[in-house]
């Protein structure tokens, strides 16, 4: 019996029982819908975390004092995480060769405060580069100078965020003045508008001031709470990190075998780790929906069950006018597989849908591949043909003469 034949077969047995096979296809469905989704939402995290990321200058190297946690490194003294001076900021923008802009960092948490309003947010001291470093733009004045840099001039850059918490929307602050911890600073520079980034942080909220300023006027401190550098390419980002590791090694006297008192983290060994831990998650959830599929295929491998007990006296019927066990099997195996393969049509057309509502309810990002797509079908296949293959054996192995005498 050929193909053709058999296909039209089983076709007809469905139909015949519409109700049953869509019941049948409900696993299937429900697995491939959950599969393509859960990948949608994985693969739109990883992207947007990705792009958020090269946002932030894909070139950008971060020094920070302490072991790096992240590695394995033992946790220090608190003496080590006041390890990073000025001198290793000279050192690095003197000595390397792959930077093309560095900035001292030293932190401040406090209150802003201007007339009856007040926001907390954080002050970061920076030079003039660290601006080009973070992707920042001047929306309306100016930055601070050199000459503010070094008489630790109060005066300060704010986001937009900060803006709108203490000027209202539309307010233009500049040459006004706020206090931040009780310290006067005059608004010079207003930054351009950025957004959340991948992680839900308001790159908006901040407000920067020379690093001096911050050092000696708010927190009091001589030491730096790190150094932002931006490699010339980002092509070069390693060997700037490996440059960087050395010519602070040497600055801070750590003998060959010791630990360093700080740790050098690139944007790119960043963008490897969210990318290695959102590829872990997108797994994690696809493996879950999955279970479905085998659910689905159960679902299958029952009802074939069913079917193959049902028609016992047609199959005996079949073969005793000719039909061979292989015209038998193929027939089941058709009807699994066809009864996947709907179901799985239905699942993608489900999925994708459902993953454009996420995406316009809770704007979340998503990203449907072709991949996904075509490994949902290739499951489904498998899925017919693995569950349908146990019934279909045992419908061509019945003996013609007892399927017919079978009541």
């Amino acid at each position: 019996m050929n193909i053709t034949n058999l296909f039209r077969i089983s076709l007809k047995a469905l139909v015949s029982n519409k109700f049953r096979a869509l019941l049948t296809m409900l696993g299937i469905i429900i697995g491939v819908a959950a599969v393509i989704a859960m990948l949608a939402i994985g693969q739109g995290s990883k992207k947007s975390i990705q792009d958020e990321i090269s946002k932030m200058g894909s070139n950008m190297i971060m020094v920070q004092p302490g072991a790096d946690m992240f590695s394995g490194g033992a946790r220090m003294s608190a003496s080590a995480n006041q390890s990073m001076v000025l001198e290793d900021y000279d050192a690095l923008k003197a000595q390397s060769n792959y930077i093309s802009a560095i900035s001292p960092m030293v932190n401040a948490s406090g209150q802003s405060i201007y007339g009856a309003n007040n926001w907390p947010v954080g002050m970061q001291g920076v030079n003039q580069d660290y601006l080009s470093i973070r992707k920042y733009g001047i929306g309306s004045g100016r930055i601070f100078t050199e000459r503010e840099i070094n008489t630790a001039a109060k005066v300060c850059l704010i986001g937009q965020t900060v803006v709108e918490e203490l000027f209202g929307e539309g307010v233009d602050p500049v040459g006004k003045s706020i206090r931040y911890n009780k310290i006067p600073f005059e608004v010079i520079g207003v930054l351009t508008e950025k957004g959340e980034n991948g992680m839900g942080q308001d790159q908006d909220d901040v407000l920067l001031a020379p690093y001096t300023t911050v050092q000696k006027r708010v927190v009091a401190i001589t030491y730096l709470n790190g150094i932002y550098c931006s490699a010339t390419t980002e092509d070069v980002s390693d060997k700037a990190k490996a440059e960087m590791e050395a010519i602070l090694r040497v600055q801070h006297q750590i003998k060959e075998g010791d630990d360093d008192d700080f740790h050098v983290r690139s944007q790119k060994e960043m963008l490897t780790m969210f990318s290695s831990t959102s590829s872990v998650m997108t797994i994690l959830l696809a493996v879950i929906a999955g279970i479905s599929l085998i659910v689905g295929g159960i679902g299958i491998m029952n009802i074939m069950f069913v079917s193959v007990t049902e028609r016992t006296r047609e199959i005996g019927l079949r073969m005793a006018v000719g039909a061979r066990g292989l015209d038998i099997l193929t027939q089941f195996l058709i009807e699994a597989v066809l009864i996947s393969i709907v179901g799985g049509v239905i699942g993608v057309a489900i999925g994708v849908g459902s993953s454009f509502v996420i995406k316009s309810m809770l704007n979340w990002p998503i990203v449907i591949t072709t991949s996904s797509i075509v490994l949902s079908f290739a499951v489904c296949t498998f899925t017919g043909v693995f569950f349908g293959w146990y019934p279909a054996k045992k419908a061509a192995n019945l003996d013609p003469i007892d399927a017919i005498r079978y009541e």
